[in-house]
Formats: C-alpha cells, sequence, structure tokens
C-alpha cells in the first residue's frame, strides 16, 4: 500500500495556472502507475492524468490535452500536475491514485487501491 498526500488545490481565475502536488510513500514505487483524477459536485470521478513511474510514459484525458502535465520527481517520491489555461470546468476536487503496475483501462477510478485526501481547485470566470 502506498499513502499519498496531495497539496498545491486553490482558488484562480480563469486562464491562470495551479500545480497540484503528491507525495507518495512507499518501500519501492518502482512499479506503481500514478493518476490523477477529479470529481466535480454531483459528478463520478473522472480520470485527469497518469504516469507509469518507471519508465515516465504519460496518459491525458482529451479534455486536458495541451494544457496539463503529468510529471515525476524520483529524488522526492512526488508526482506534479502542472495545469495552465486553467477553466471554470476544471473546478474539482482533485485526487491522486496509485496501481500496482500498468493496465489498459487507466482512466477506471475504481480499480485503482491507494487515494489520497483530495484538494480542491477552484476556477472562477
Amino acid at each position: 500500500q502506498v499513502q499519498l498526500v496531495e497539496s498545491g488545490g486553490g482558488s484562480v481565475q480563469a486562464g491562470g495556472p495551479l500545480r497540484l502536488s503528491c507525495a507518495a510513500s512507499a518501500r519501492t514505487l518502482s512499479r506503481y502507475f500514478m493518476a490523477w483524477f477529479r470529481q466535480a459536485p454531483g459528478k463520478d470521478r473522472s480520470f485527469v492524468a497518469g504516469i507509469n513511474w518507471s519508465t515516465g510514459a504519460t496518459y491525458y484525458a482529451d479534455s486536458v490535452k495541451g494544457r496539463f502535465t503529468i510529471s515525476v520527481d524520483k529524488a522526492k517520491n512526488t508526482i506534479y500536475l502542472q495545469m495552465n489555461n486553467l477553466k471554470p470546468e476544471d473546478t474539482a476536487v482533485y485526487y491522486c491514485a496509485a496501481h500496482v503496475g500498468f493496465i489498459q483501462t487507466y482512466y477506471v477510478a475504481k480499480l485503482y487501491t491507494s487515494w489520497g485526501q483530495g484538494t480542491q481547485v477552484t476556477v472562477s470566470s
């Protein structure tokens, strides 16, 4: 099991940036696939971006491609989500998640075994 702690949420005007961080603690992280999900009020939790810890391969939801970037700092055991050109529809609670090994259905939230507590992102127009 991996412990995950998110930080970096807040309020921002549309068009602005925010960077989320997710500090991970585990005996070894090299086998994990890490992802960011988000959940807006009244909606299901949805996939935002994912990264293979060992290879660095990245995956994005169509709605954030070209605006968001997921990355990993292995020395700090931390993944980041750089969010640029934010839109009001990006408003949600953002969660960091971890899964042991890569799965083709990486966008399915219920397959992830470890979750952070979530951090609120609010984008005003």
